[in-house]
C-alpha cells in the first residue's frame, strides 16, 4: 500500500538492452526518494516506471536525456 505521498509516474523511453539498463540502474539507485522503479522492454514504448516520493518527471527526463536516451512522460 502506498502512501498519499508516493507517487507512481510513467515514461516512455528507448532504453532496450541489459547494458542501457544498468546505466540507468547506476542513476536511479542512488535516488533515496526513489523506492522502486523497473522498464518493461517487452512494450513498445520501453516503459520506465518509477515509485518515488517528492521527485518531479522534469527531473528524471533530465538526467535519463543527459545519459543520451530518450525519455518523455506518458499521461
Amino acid at each position: 500500500m502506498m502512501s498519499n505521498d508516493t507517487s507512481i509516474l510513467l515514461f516512455k523511453t528507448n532504453i532496450q538492452t541489459d547494458g542501457e539498463q544498468q546505466n540507468i540502474r547506476q542513476l536511479l539507485d542512488k535516488k533515496p526518494e526513489i523506492t522502486q522503479w523497473t522498464i518493461d522492454t517487452e512494450d513498445i514504448d520501453c516503459v520506465l516506471r518509477i515509485v518515488s516520493k517528492d521527485i518531479q518527471p522534469t527531473q528524471i527526463i533530465t538526467e535519463i536525456t543527459a545519459l543520451g536516451f530518450e525519455c518523455a512522460e506518458l499521461e
